[in-house]
Parts: structure tokens; C-alpha cells; sequence
């Protein structure tokens, strides 16, 4: 038999999850069987599959202590010196701004060492808010690019995770806006709005009428002969929408090694030595924010353009004046 206490991190989640994250090399029939046997309680009791836990609660798993270990494998945090530029930090959340070339979450090209996700929890273990035996583990609730600088949110506990990943599905209570460095001089302004289909074996995303609907509205800040610096506002959140949408209306962003003008690009990297497309995401803005995170509301958070960025936009545009941005 062994005894579990909820952690905070942890709380508000079903009974059956929270046993499912920890014998994570459990069968489901497994699982489910402990629970058909009452081998499962909290606090001395039995409960239903369907029990909220709460946090300091004691739960038993009535098991051997060989079949235990067996199902139970540790999570392991690859060790990473890397230090994570954090714009804001409370007891839910850590909104970070994202250097561009590295990847947020763990892909089939990449080992777990080289992400975000990775640097955030050798940051919090450091800080003794996390570690291997906890079942939750904190993780980014959105993506970007790994090419892509700039804000990005990872939620610290299950709760915050949880209402984190619903308002960035609806999108209702929160805008996103990037800066982004397109080829040849755009309208002041415009929107575009044309459906976006991913082709899943090789992730190509392009303009197709059986798409999802998505719509990009942009605004120009400043322009020279070769280039124009906008502020790109998306009102939904496809894969690649702000690089396929500029391509769309050919305006390439500048550096995109897929969906890019590659002579357009070859020049730009033959004076400025920046490797990455130039998108950053400049800001996060929530509005109504209902519920545990509602302190949120009305709040926003900017990601500072990097350093390189800054040297770059500089040159190309002299008159302009970076913190009005």
C-alpha cells in the first residue's frame, strides 16, 4: 500500500486522472480495476471514480509495492543552464519572453533537453516549486514557433492550466499582437481572410477554400523601398497563419525559410546575419477574465523586442523610435 498527499499544484482534478498521472505505466484496465475493487481511498474513505481531490488530501492505492514501482515511472528533468527571460511571475503562472531557435515543447525531432518547457522546470525545481515525483507538471499552454521570439504563458499548477488552455482555445477574452517584418511596402493597413488548410504528413499549411476559417488583420507602423514593419493582430490561431498569410498577399515575412522570399531572404542574411524569420510575439491582453485567474483581467503583458531585432530595425528604418511601438 502506498499514501499520496495532493499538493497544491494538483488539486481540482478527478480521482481517476490523478491515479492514472501517477501508475503513468499503468494499463487503463488496471487503473480501473483498482477502482472497481475499492482498492483506491481518500482520506480513509472510498470514493467515486468522479471525486474532486483536494489539496493535503491523503489518498491509499492498495497495491503491492513491486507493482507499484513497476507502474509508477518518475518523471526526469534533463539538466538545462539556460536562463528564461521572465516578464511576470505569482504562485499560477510565468510569462516569459522567448528567444527565437528554441523550441516550446518536445518534438519528434528534438530531445526533451532543448526546449522552453525543459528550461521552465529546472527553474522551478531550482526554486523547490517542482519536482519529479509531482504528478502535475507545469508546461507552456500555447505554442510558438520555434523561429518565433517573444510572450509566452506557462501555467505553474493544474488549475491555472486548465483555465489557461480554455481561454486560448476560445480566444474570447484575450488578444495577441506580433511585430513582424515583411518584404516590399504594404497598405497602411488591411485584413485578411482566407482559410488555411494543413497538410499533416509534411505540415505544409496553405490557402484553401476546404480550410479553417482564419483572419489576420495587420497595421503598418513604418516603410522603406524593401521592407515594412507592422503590427499583426490574429483573431484566430492557425499553424503558421501570420507566415502563410503574408506570403498569401506577397509580402513574404522576412527570413522565412518556408513560406519565404529565399532571394529576399539570402540578401537580408548576407548584411544582417540573422538566421531567424522576424516575428515576434509582442503581446498578450486579457479582458474578462471570469473565475481563479480573474485577477488577470485587464492586464497585459509585452515581450520587448530582442536585442538583435532592435539593432536590425534601427538601421533599416533611422526615424524610428522603438519604444512607440
Amino acid at each position: 500500500m502506498r499514501k499520496l498527499i495532493v499538493k497544491a499544484n494538483e488539486k481540482g482534478q478527478r480521482i481517476d486522472k490523478y491515479i492514472r498521472k501517477y501508475l503513468n505505466n499503468a494499463p487503463l484496465s488496471y487503473i480501473y480495476k483498482l477502482f472497481r475493487k475499492k482498492d483506491i481511498k481518500v482520506n480513509n474513505r472510498r470514493v467515486d471514480i468522479n471525486y474532486i481531490v483536494c489539496e493535503n488530501d491523503e489518498i491509499s492505492i492498495y497495491a503491492s509495492e513491486d507493482t507499484l514501482n513497476e507502474f509508477n515511472v518518475k518523471n526526469t528533468i534533463a539538466t538545462s543552464n539556460n536562463t528564461i527571460d521572465i516578464i511576470y511571475e505569482d504562485e499560477n503562472i510565468l510569462v516569459i519572453n522567448k528567444d527565437p531557435g528554441i523550441l516550446v515543447h518536445e518534438g519528434e525531432e528534438n530531445t526533451k533537453t532543448n526546449t522552453l518547457n525543459n528550461d521552465i522546470l529546472n527553474y522551478l525545481k531550482n526554486k523547490g516549486e517542482y519536482s519529479e515525483e509531482d504528478i502535475f507538471t507545469p508546461s507552456c499552454v500555447h505554442r510558438l514557433d520555434r523561429n518565433t521570439s517573444g510572450v509566452i504563458i506557462a501555467a505553474k499548477n493544474l488549475l491555472a492550466s486548465k483555465e489557461l488552455l480554455e481561454l486560448f482555445k476560445n480566444k474570447e477574452n484575450l488578444t495577441k499582437e506580433y511585430i513582424a517584418l515583411v518584404n516590399g511596402k504594404t497598405n497602411n493597413d488591411g485584413t485578411i481572410d482566407a482559410p488555411l488548410l494543413k497538410n499533416e504528413k509534411d505540415k505544409y499549411v496553405r490557402v484553401d477554400k476546404h480550410g479553417l476559417t482564419a483572419i489576420t488583420k495587420y497595421k503598418r507602423l513604418t516603410f522603406n523601398d524593401k521592407y515594412s514593419l507592422l503590427k499583426v493582430n490574429i483573431l484566430t490561431g492557425r499553424t503558421h497563419q501570420i507566415r502563410v498569410h503574408m506570403a498569401y498577399i506577397d509580402h513574404h515575412l522576412v527570413n522565412d525559410d518556408k513560406y519565404g522570399n529565399f532571394n529576399a531572404n539570402k540578401e537580408f542574411n548576407s548584411i544582417y546575419k540573422y538566421k531567424y524569420q522576424f516575428l515576434h510575439s509582442y503581446m498578450i491582453t486579457f479582458s474578462n477574465i471570469k473565475g481563479p485567474l480573474s485577477y488577470l483581467s485587464n492586464k497585459t503583458f509585452k515581450a520587448p523586442l530582442k536585442t538583435k531585432q532592435i539593432q536590425i530595425l534601427s538601421d533599416l528604418f533611422k526615424d524610428l523610435i522603438i519604444e512607440e511601438i
